[in-house]
């Protein structure tokens, strides 16, 4: 059975767009796909020395595993489930990155679980990156990716426009986040997307809920094998302004992709700064096997922002 658009699209931003899964299972009613990547890497930073012996050397390697479903109910009706795993160098414990589930009709897609925001298929437009990138997007927590007891409803239309709206009840009170987002792909390369998320947010456990909201806005331009995607974001919390943006370009040679961002964010309160600039180039050995390395140049001051290297390889199945 092959995908509905849809569920594609939301199972696909799960597992990145470049997935590489097997189908261990298809039929005209149904299909099941396994798959994931094992991936050893380490990081490189004097940030990395918290306590007493720490060095500046960091295993960071991490291996996930995923099971993608989908079941065609009639010729309107299909129903879909996702999940995946992460195992991380550093603890024996499995995190549940995504687990959801729902159906995709005529009239949009209806999903429940840990999944991504209505925004991230805005703020996956600069973070594009194997090591850095992506941390000036996210002002408040509803705007981020993997979110519990999140409800999700998504629509593709026939002239390229998906709109996504999400609402997160959370299970401490006084903490529910809701958001939507409008997003164009054009024909010609250039799409376009902008989204807003409001709601009631805890800033640690036990402390007082705040209000919080928060604007996106996003642009990327694709020419060949050039790439440039812009965003914009703006957001207060707890009545302190604050705004920022990512840039971020990336060019293929053959088997190579070259890759830079920019990520800046800032606020009266200097707990919410962001200011980088990174480098990465990536090998692509075959389709399903990679290496990379990035390196991190951090303009704000103090040891917890030093500069970063970071390189692994990554096996997709």
């Amino acid at each position: 059975m092959k995908k509905t658009m849809i569920t594609a699209s939301i199972i696909g931003a799960a597992v990145g767009f470049n997935a590489y899964a097997y189908t261990v299972y298809s039929s005209d009613e149904s299909a099941l796909d396994i798959g994931g990547r094992i991936e050893p890497r380490f990081n490189v930073s004097d940030a990395n020395e918290v306590n007493a012996g720490d060095s500046s050397f960091k295993d960071i390697s991490r291996a996930r595993l995923h099971f993608a479903g989908e079941t065609s109910v009639n010729d309107s009706v299909s129903v879909f489930g996702f999940y995946e795993a992460e195992m991380t160098s550093d603890s024996f414990d499995i995190e549940n990155r995504y687990m959801y589930a729902g159906f995709d009709t005529n009239f949009g897609a209806f999903s429940y679980g840990k999944q991504d925001s209505s925004q991230v298929i805005l703020t996956d437009f600069t973070d594009i990156m194997e090591t850095f990138g992506g941390s000036a997007a996210d002002i408040v927590v509803g705007n981020q990716d993997k979110l519990e007891n999140n409800f999700v409803y998504m629509v593709e239309t026939p002239v390229g426009v998906t709109v996504t709206l999400n609402y997160v009840a959370a299970d401490e009170k006084d903490n529910d986040s809701a958001g939507g987002s409008v997003y164009y792909k054009s024909p010609i390369g250039l799409d376009i997307g902008a989204g807003y998320v409001s709601g009631d947010q805890r800033t640690g456990t036990g402390l007082a809920s705040v209000e919080v909201d928060q604007y996106d806005v996003a642009l990327s331009y694709t020419f060949n094998d050039f790439y440039i995607g812009a965003l914009y974001v703006a957001g207060e919390v707890d009545n302190v302004d604050i705004d920022g943006y990512e840039i971020a370009l990336a060019y293929n040679v053959n088997d190579y992709v070259f890759r830079y961002v920019f990520n800046y964010r800032d606020s009266d309160n200097a707990s919410h700064d962001v200011d980088y600039n990174a480098i990465e180039g990536v090998y692509n050995v075959t389709d399903n096997f990679v290496g990379y390395a990035g390196y991190e140049f951090n303009r704000l001051d103090g040891k917890p922002n030093d500069d970063q290297l970071q390189a692994g390889v990554r096996y997709k199945f």
